[in-house]
């Protein structure tokens, strides 16, 4: 009981391998948008809202069908395997419309394997452990969104400042995450099987007045927060150059990294809401220390705050 599954670690790694792929991407995106192609503010604003909808959009629908399928595993490879062919898209993008085709192709493969993904997670681990297993999942992913920015800064040095070949990098541990995916993972079957013949669409209806609570706590909350090119576009705006761009992404997810494994280990031993409600505080002294800060070392504070609202 003490010990975790073979599985959610390889899911782990997974998650660890494909964050590196895709913040290799995005820790240059911004950048490479007004820099590169001459997009507004608006346009990315317009972009990354598109793609984090879409995303979430999906991952409503992506959990009953894995429900109703009796299986996991299929979507999450399908979500996958797309996140990893939407690399080549962006190496080959020349225009704002191939990024806008290249990221909604990529945040629908994510919305496919988020949902199943998890619910994967708690089907394989132990109740008593089941905290400390989406925490270790989560900071196996962040690590890999330490990892992706770092390479960022390091291959733009070595290909001076080539984001096509940067890009083209990206595709590499994005299907060495579907390798892993496809011969480390397996799932729970028969857990699921029972499942699938037990819920029904329906079923929906019977939740708890506390679910509710918890979705409409989390809806209100997502409207305080923004996308990860807004955090690297204010930094610049600060005096930050645009070779370390990546680096609001490596001090972010180094702190979401740190504190998400001991949020979920916590979990499995204090009421799950406090660290919730903790996290929500974080979160709004994070926009307050980023809205009225001047200088780089605030958006430096309210960055890291950032990671920690998204670590509890």
């Amino acid at each position: 009981m003490n010990k975790l599954p073979r599985s959610i670690w390889a899911l782990g790694f997974v998650s660890l391998l494909m964050d590196t792929s895709s913040e290799i991407v995005h820790g240059l995106l911004p950048v490479f948008l007004v820099s590169v192609l001459g997009a507004s503010m608006t346009s990315v604003g317009f972009l990354e809202g598109m793609g984090e909808s879409i995303a979430l959009i999906v991952k409503v629908f992506s959990g009953p069908i894995s429900d109703w399928m009796g299986k996991r595993k299929p979507l999450v490879v399908v979500g996958y395997t797309m996140g990893a062919l939407s690399k080549p898209l962006f190496a080959m993008a020349g225009s704002i419309s191939m990024v806008l085709g290249a990221r909604l192709f990529d945040r629908i493969g994510k919305g496919i394997r988020g949902a199943p993904r998890d619910a994967m997670v708690a089907d394989l681990a132990p109740p008593a452990l089941r905290g400390r297993a989406f925490g270790l999942r989560q900071s196996l992913d962040t690590v890999g969104a330490f990892l992706g920015p770092s390479l960022a800064i390091i291959l733009m040095w070595i290909t001076h400042n080539s984001y096509s070949m940067v890009f083209w990098f990206a595709v590499i541990p994005g299907m060495l995450a579907v390798v892993v995916l496809w011969l480390g993972v397996q799932e729970k079957e028969e857990h699921v099987l029972s499942i699938a013949r037990r819920i029904q669409w329906n079923d929906v209806k019977t939740f708890p007045p506390s679910f509710w609570l918890v979705v409409g706590v989390g809806s209100l909350f997502r409207l305080a927060g923004f996308s990860e090119a807004f955090l690297i576009l204010r930094a610049t705006d600060m005096g930050l150059s645009l070779a370390l761009a990546p680096l609001i992404l490596i001090l972010m997810n180094l702190v979401y990294a740190v504190s998400s494994y001991p949020a979920g280990h916590w979990s499995d031993r204090i009421p799950r809401e406090w660290l919730l409600l903790s996290g929500l505080l974080v979160l709004c002294l994070s926009d307050l220390m980023l809205g009225l800060g001047n200088n780089l070392s605030s958006v430096f504070f309210g960055v890291m705050l950032w990671g920690l609202h998204l670590g509890l």
